[in-house]
């Protein structure tokens, strides 16, 4: 064999191994030490633990954990560790987005993304690290977070929510009604919101949302506060359109969630088939015993008269009834023990999103830290797995950390099983914010 032939042959093998190497993504070590852990579940905390997590998983938890040479090492000393917190009505193209780009029409979907990709960031700054986003199109956004590209949370997406001609998502004006059915505005051709009428055309655009990609489909049975031709009290969509809806999800293997406020609307599509109420602040103990024996989940928010300003007075006045019913909403789901959620529903204000952590405090108007805490990881990650097969994170459990579950963890200064407060101000208490084993935020350093 000459010499030619035999550099050859060794400059193959190390090309060969060398596409390999280049093929096999380098897994990342991390081990946290001594840290007090809030496993989402259980209220006693696991005293001075540490936990090794490696690539995007937590591989062990445990006492006196050997590092590798090429293992980051984060000193908890005693700090709370909990799990990654979870929003499950989040709209991220909504929340970033003011009312003029979408309902006077003067933006277009450049700018929704642009606004919504920067607003991922900063709620996964909060320690939001994932939502279910309950209408809009963040489907392109959730792409480039889940391929590493852009920071920000993971996303469930619900695709554009959807109502009847004069319901909630009914976005044409006045002088368009009646309106050529042929046609769509813009927002509906963008998957940003949708109208269907009639049986055969909600099954349809059922259809179109879940080839999109949505994990789960969001309606419309009652009235809304943004919304200008549909007062509180109405009911919106027939138990025929309804179950129509719930059986095309069913087939697809998943569920569906609705906005609906009024006893009856809530009634009405529980008993039709849906698993999901968001809202239903005027729900009776008749209908929320009713939700617990379906074992349906109420994803109300706690939300307060100052929280919102509205300068339409329709919307105002509306927006007033539902604030009087929330403190009324949680004593009685509580004591009955249906399935509670939570959140927080920010629309078209960037500056108010941060009452993302605000309105996580509030609950403790009603739970104990530890049952808000619980709600807000393992619960809500509980009601996620609804969306069964369409579930788009599977390789781990989503909102506790234990061993196998997604390394999507907080490291608070302080606890907040003691003080709820602690969360609500999570740029100064939350000194590492870690989601799919990477780290976001770090001010132990």
């Amino acid at each position: 064999m000459n010499r030619i032939t035999i550099k050859f042959k060794v400059f193959l093998i190390l090309f060969i191994c060398g596409l390999m190497a280049f093929g096999q993504e380098e897994q990342t070590s991390t081990l946290i030490r001594n840290a007090n852990v809030f496993d989402g579940v259980n209220e006693k905390l696991q005293q001075g633990v540490d936990v090794r997590i490696e690539g995007h998983l937590i591989k062990e938890i445990g006492k006196n954990l050997s590092a590798g040479s090429q293992t980051t090492v984060i000193d908890a000393g005693g700090k709370t560790l909990i799990p990654g917190l979870i929003d499950v009505h989040w709209h991220t193209t909504y929340a970033y987005t003011p009312a003029t780009v979408l309902l006077a029409n003067q933006g277009d979907m450049p700018e929704v993304a642009i606004r919504s990709m920067t607003g991922a960031l900063e709620t996964l700054l909060r320690g939001f690290t994932t939502v279910r986003d309950p209408g809009g199109n963040p489907f392109a956004i959730k792409k480039l977070i889940d391929a590493g590209e852009y920071p920000g949370h993971r996303i469930l997406p619900s695709g554009p929510f959807m109502s009847p001609t004069t319901g909630h998502a009914d976005h044409y004006g006045i002088l368009e009604t009646p309106r050529d059915k042929r046609t769509m505005n813009y927002w509906e051709k963008n998957m940003m919101s949708m109208t269907s009428d009639g049986v055969a055309e909600v099954r349809l655009r059922t259809r179109d949302i879940l080839k999109y990609g949505a994990t789960q489909i969001k309606i419309t049975t009652g009235g809304g506060v943004s919304s200008e031709f549909d007062p509180l009290d109405v009911s919106e969509y027939s138990v025929d359109e309804i179950k129509a809806v719930v059986e095309e999800a069913t087939n697809y293997n998943t569920y569906v969630l609705s906005h609906v406020m009024t006893d009856r609307g809530v009634r009405t599509s529980v008993e039709a088939g849906v698993m999901c109420i968001e809202h239903g602040f005027f729900a009776s103990e008749e209908t929320l015993k009713l939700m617990k024996e379906k074992g349906a989940w109420l994803s109300p928010q706690p939300m307060k008269e100052e929280d919102m300003n509205w300068t339409n007075p329709v919307s105002a006045a509306k927006y007033k009834q539902v604030v009087d019913a929330v403190d009324q909403l949680y004593p009685k789901a509580k004591k009955i023990g249906v399935n509670i959620a939570f959140g927080t529903d920010q629309l078209m204000d960037a500056s108010k999103a941060k009452q993302q952590s605000e309105y996580l405090v509030r609950l403790g108007e009603w739970f104990t830290p530890y049952e808000v805490l619980k709600i807000a990881t393992s619960e809500n990650a509980r009601l996620l797995e609804m969306s069964g097969p369409r579930h788009p994170y599977q390789d781990g459990p989503l909102g506790v950390v234990k061993e196998g579950a997604y390394a999507d963890m907080i490291l608070v200064d302080g606890n907040p099983l003691e003080n709820l407060e602690l969360v609500g101000d999570p740029e100064k208490t939350f000194v590492v914010i870690m989601k799919d084993g990477k780290i976001y935020k770090n001010t132990l350093e």
